[in-house]
């Protein structure tokens, strides 16, 4: 048994979701379910309420937050938004966006509203050192803490907990939680654009990562009011010139193609971040551009920064990049897309994800 799935059956939590459970734990799902009354009772009242989402947010994270506090605030609770590092720009249009604490800009603000809040929702992160400035305060709360996340391998710190992985997003998730509380009658346009946000990100509007239940929440939403056009044009229709001339350097410069892995890299250098002036957000995507070759399955971008080089991973098909982040680059994420880390030179990290490409493929030829 798992650490986590063995946390959640000691401590009793309220409602559980978790795919590939084992049969036996399987059948309790619905037992925990049942008890969403619980949570319901606990915000039938006003309550200080934190939100709390990843560091390096993105449109799921911030779309999943926004939504979950408009939601909230509405019925006159009091939410304070809390993100470790800033977001990127492309969400900045969200509504209350800046209203956001930042934790790397005001800590002691941040530190102050987790140790006297009620409650504390933790979207889109399983585990606490994905909001490492907070990690501490958070174990110390004796606020009740609430879990809403569709990523792997769930660490079991949370009182109540929301996770599934066959899940497009967290967004999707918000929308299946306030449902499950009876109230998604209260779900306006405002909320409906934040979640929206979330799931056209987390899918690379519809690509991949794509459920029935997704397109089945995303027409609820645009029924809901949802401006799915203008969402798509703040999305992916508002490049700067650095970031569009960034792209182009990327492309002609910084890949390799790896035709017998059917594989591809995109590296940034120290002094490409330096040269371009680069900004976080000013790299979201980028990534994706290398799957666009036929040819290519399997897709890393890797970027050198002062201390850490990390690395966003991609694939098609059956290829789990995450089994990669998780071994080799103390990362994970989903089958499709995760992220990891490398502590060392630019140039062994990238031999270091090729030689675990070329050993996976072998591991699968021989399975």
């Amino acid at each position: 048994m798992s650490i986590s799935t063995h946390h959640l059956v000691n401590k009793f939590y309220t409602f559980v979701w978790i795919l590939n459970c084992t049969q036996a734990f399987d059948t309790e799902i619905h037992d925990y379910m049942e008890n969403i009354s619980d949570i319901k009772s606990l915000l039938s009242i006003p309550k200080d309420i934190v939100i709390l989402s990843h560091r390096n947010p993105d449109g799921d994270a911030i779309g999943s937050s926004l939504g979950l506090y408009w939601f909230l605030k509405n019925q006159g609770h009091k939410v304070n938004v809390i993100f470790p590092s800033e977001y990127p720009d492309f969400v900045a249009w969200m509504p209350d966006a800046d209203k956001i604490t930042i934790c790397d800009l005001d800590k002691d603000f941040a530190i102050r509203c987790i140790d006297n809040t009620d409650v504390i929702f933790c979207l889109d992160f399983n585990a606490l050192d994905r909001v490492d400035p907070m990690e501490q305060a958070i174990s110390d709360s004796k606020a009740v803490k609430i879990m809403i996340d569709h990523h792997m391998y769930p660490e079991g710190f949370a009182d109540h907990m929301l996770s599934k992985t066959d899940s497009s997003s967290t967004c999707e998730l918000i929308f299946d939680f306030i449902s499950m509380l009876g109230q998604s009658q209260l779900i306006d346009g405002k909320i409906a654009d934040c979640l929206l946000t979330g799931i056209i990100t987390d899918t690379g509007s519809f690509k991949y990562n794509i459920y029935p239940s997704t397109l089945r929440v995303a027409a609820s939403l645009l029924e809901r009011g949802a401006n799915n056009d203008f969402i798509q044009e703040e999305i992916f229709n508002s490049m700067n010139e650095k970031e569009l001339r960034l792209l182009g350097h990327c492309l002609y410069n910084r890949m390799e193609v790896i035709d017998e892995l059917e594989t591809g890299i995109i590296w940034l250098t120290k002094d490409d971040f330096e040269k371009f002036d680069i900004k976080r957000g000013d790299t979201e995507g980028i990534v994706n551009q290398i799957l666009k070759m036929k040819k290519v399955k399997i897709a890393a971008f890797i970027k050198e920064q002062p201390s850490i080089i990390k690395l966003s991973l991609r694939s098609k098909g059956d290829f789990s990049v995450q089994e990669i982040a998780t071994k080799y680059f103390k990362g994970g994420g989903h089958k499709n897309a995760s992220g990891g880390y490398f502590y060392g030179s630019l140039n062994n990290c990238i031999e270091r994800f090729k030689r675990s490409v070329k050993t996976q493929l072998e591991a699968e030829k021989t399975s």
